[in-house]
């Protein structure tokens, strides 16, 4: 059975001030997607334990925790790559042509991605949907409720009250301005190269 760990942060607690502070990223980083990773663990500790005694009785309950807990900790591995003390600015490259194409410039996606993550219970993602072979944005609640199957997240906003609330009050349109200040876009470039590849 895979034994799921925490990433380290790819940067210092504070290298993200004044957009996120060091106490939010603590806070976030080592106690909130730690108990993701923790609760993926003792879900397929349960389901390995229930296949050898033969007992599926907290098995379904288990098999949501995976998808619950699996998700959060992917998405949150994603969000911390896709900042950077460098970031902001817009992309370049084949990411900002497919933007072009797909959302018909920058601004269009980004007022569609804030749209998302106004509205979201969860996240806002930028996916690669390989369905469709397009970019497109998702509202996501939770960690996994409206994901879009064959859809590889490249950018992800974590907009769950914890990601913000201690820096920016009730104001999340706030936090959602300011992340665009710290979004590393080589980082999300390479993403959709990785991903697209893939496909190819």
């Amino acid at each position: 059975m895979t034994d799921y760990e925490l990433p380290p942060l790819p940067y210092e607690y504070d290298a993200l001030e004044p957009h996120i502070s060091e106490q939010v990223l603590t806070w976030h980083h080592d106690t909130h997607h730690q108990g993701y990773v923790n609760g993926w663990n003792s879900a397929e500790e349960t389901l390995e334990a229930n296949r050898e005694d033969g007992d599926f009785s907290s098995s379904a309950g288990a098999i949501r925790n995976v998808t619950h807990n699996g998700s959060g900790h992917i998405l949150h591995s994603i969000f911390w790559e896709n900042m950077s003390e460098d970031g902001g600015g817009e992309p370049a490259g084949a990411l900002a042509a497919r933007i072009e194409e797909d959302f018909g410039g920058f601004d269009a996606w980004k007022g569609e991605f804030e749209a998302a993550a106004s509205a979201a219970g969860g996240w806002a993602l930028l996916v690669y949907d390989s369905h469709s072979d397009q970019l497109r944005n998702l509202v996501v609640d939770k960690h996994d409720q409206g994901a879009l199957w064959g859809s590889h997240p490249i950018l992800a906003l974590d907009v769950w009250e914890h990601s913000y609330y201690y820096d920016y009050g009730p104001d999340r349109g706030d936090f959602i301005s300011n992340f665009f200040d710290v979004v590393d876009w080589d980082d999300v470039a390479d993403k959709y190269e990785d991903v697209v590849a893939t496909f190819e």
